[in-house]
Formats: C-alpha cells, sequence, structure tokens
C-alpha cells in the first residue's frame, strides 16, 4: 500500500478541481477512506486557513475502481465569518462515485467543554493479536493497511455494554511519523477510520461472511490529536438488519481525550455463493 502522504498528494487540474492517484491495491474497488480522504483534502485545498474542518457527511454512490484516479469538483457553497461550507464530488470516467458535504469552523472559538470517559483497555504494547482465531476477510484487509499498526483489543480485555450486541475496540496509528500540520492529520483521519469500522456490525456473528461495502460515512472533528500517535477507536453496531448495518465509533487519543465521532451505515448482505466479501485483485490474492 502506498503511503499516506501520497495517497492524500492531489493534483490541481483547474480551479477548485483536484486529481487523486490511482494506488496500487489489492482491493477490486477503490478503498471508501481514500475517496473520502481526497475527497477532504480537496475540500480543504479551496478553505482559507483561518478555518478548520469540524465535520464531514459522505456518500458512496458507486464502487470506485483502484486502477483508476479520480477527479474531485469542489463547489464552494458558502463562506461566512465563522463557518465555510463546501460540496465535494467525486467523478471516475464520468460517473460519480461519492459526494460530501464538509463544514468548517473558524479557530479559535470559545464555549462549553465536556467528553465521554475511554473505557477501561489495555495499552496497545500490551496486547497480543491472535491471528488464527480472525476471519480470512480481515486478514487481507490488514495485509492491504501495512502502513498501519492496527491492534484489536481481545473481547475479554474490556469492559463490555450489556445492552448492546455489537462491540469493538482497536488501537491504530500510523507506522510512520507524519508531517506536522494538523489539517493533514485530520485528513488522515478521515481514511483511517473507514478502518475496522464495518467489522464491529460482524463480531455477534462468528464465521460468517457477508458483502461488505461502506454506503455513507459521517464524522465529526473535536479535539486536536496526532494520527501517528496511538489512537482508541471504540466501536458498536446498534443494529444489523435488510442487509446494512448501522456503526458507530468513538476515537480517543491515549490520554483519553475524545478527538472524533463517526457514523457508517453499510452493507452486510448475505454472500452469494462463489463471491468474495470484498473483491480483490486476483494477482494480489494469496
Amino acid at each position: 500500500m502506498a503511503k499516506i502522504e501520497q495517497i492524500l498528494d492531489l493534483e490541481r487540474i483547474d480551479k477548485d478541481i483536484f486529481r487523486g492517484r490511482a494506488i496500487e491495491s489489492a482491493l477490486t474497488r477503490t478503498f471508501g477512506g481514500q475517496v473520502a480522504g481526497q475527497a477532504l483534502v480537496a475540500a480543504v485545498n479551496t478553505v482559507s486557513d483561518e478555518f478548520l474542518v469540524h465535520s464531514l457527511h459522505g456518500y458512496f454512490i458507486a464502487p470506485g475502481q483502484s486502477s483508476d484516479p479520480a477527479i474531485y469538483i469542489v463547489d464552494r457553497v458558502r463562506d461566512g465569518g465563522s463557518f465555510c461550507s463546501r460540496q465535494v464530488k467525486a467523478v471516475q470516467e464520468g460517473r460519480t462515485i461519492f459526494i460530501m458535504q464538509a463544514s468548517f469552523h473558524r479557530r479559535g472559538q470559545v464555549g462549553l467543554e465536556h467528553m465521554d470517559r475511554m473505557r477501561d483497555v489495555p495499552r496497545p504494547e500490551d496486547i497480543h493479536m491472535d491471528t488464527t482465531t480472525m476471519r480470512r476477510t480481515t486478514l487481507a484487509l490488514l495485509d492491504e493497511w501495512n502502513e498501519w499498526d492496527i491492534r484489536y483489543v481481545p473481547e475479554d480485555q474490556f469492559e463490555h455494554n450489556p445492552d448492546t450486541p455489537s462491540q469493538q475496540v482497536v488501537w491504530f496509528k500510523s507506522k510512520n511519523r507524519l508531517p506536522d500540520d494538523d489539517m493533514f492529520h485530520i485528513c488522515t483521519l478521515a481514511y483511517m477510520s473507514d478502518m475496522t469500522l464495518l467489522q464491529s456490525a460482524l463480531v455477534p456473528h462468528p464465521g460468517i461472511e457477508v458483502q461488505e461495502a461502506s454506503l455513507d460515512h459521517a464524522m465529526w472533528f473535536l479535539r486536536p490529536f496526532r494520527a501517528d500517535e496511538w489512537l482508541l477507536y471504540d466501536q458498536v453496531s446498534p443494529s444489523a438488519s435488510d442487509g446494512r448495518a448501522l456503526t458507530h465509533g468513538r476515537i480517543f487519543d491515549a490520554s483519553g481525550n475524545l478527538v472524533a465521532v463517526v457514523t457508517q451505515e453499510g452493507l452486510t448482505r448475505s454472500l452469494p455463493p462463489g463471491q468474495q466479501p470484498i473483491p480483490l485483485n486476483t494477482l494480489k490474492e494469496k
């Protein structure tokens, strides 16, 4: 997998129009986090440094092809004194594959302060993952995401909410040092946030393979963080029905500060015979 600096490096081809790179991948379809991260970079490139993105809402309209670059077209919806709004459309071969709305807030605002408490979990250095029990799809994705240090907290090592059937907790971070740019770390987390989240819906269904794809993605950036330092992704799936699962994740830094929140609906449809949960390029399969 390419480094995140390459993935998020967009080429400006006209005013408010950018092109992302085609990234070599084992996945036939473009990873949703890549599209969301690149779309957010495109939006950021049209906003003054006085503003910081605080939320995004996106829909995956059609599957992208990992072998083709995407074009990102930005609409400057509003430039206000306190807030800016951008809409981004991602296009491949003339077809829209993703639409995102992003909101920016002027930096340095003051107001109320409170946040959720982080679960009591082992530190990442104390986690020893047993890959022999993991689904084949999970192992393939971990191989695809080899630029990231991802550690699943064992189910018997974190406190559970008895009213929530599907819970998963993951530590993750970039293996490499990243640039000292807060907006770069935010765009990187938009990429990272699509990792592992939909898998939380499969926790109550061991051994069952389903078609997996992100359908929409909403994210709120709450406090400063670094994507090259440990972050805890606390995930739940409140519901799965009709071939779709709703997932929700809270992201904390290692000190327990709530830095971001994610909500996503994904495809979890029963898998037809002979079909892969996530399509892989044949030459990349092991």
